[in-house]
């Protein structure tokens, strides 16, 4: 699969996601105490990227 989302537990013991797509990470989120709410931050990016709408700030 070229696309996955990771959880894995960082330096200070928090869970965080990271988005691989073809080994390269192209985000990752902040912390979580639990796994579960890692997992829930997956499932709210699943859920609500699909229609975010893009703002692009680097233009005055």
């Amino acid at each position: 699969m070229a696309h996955k989302f990771e959880i894995y537990k960082d330096k200070a013991g928090e869970f965080r996601v990271r988005f691989k797509y073809n080994s390269e990470t192209i985000f990752s989120t902040e912390g979580y105490t639990t796994k579960a709410s890692a997992k829930n931050a997956i499932e709210s990016i699943k859920k609500n990227g699909p229609g975010a709408p893009t703002d692009d700030t680097s233009e005055s």
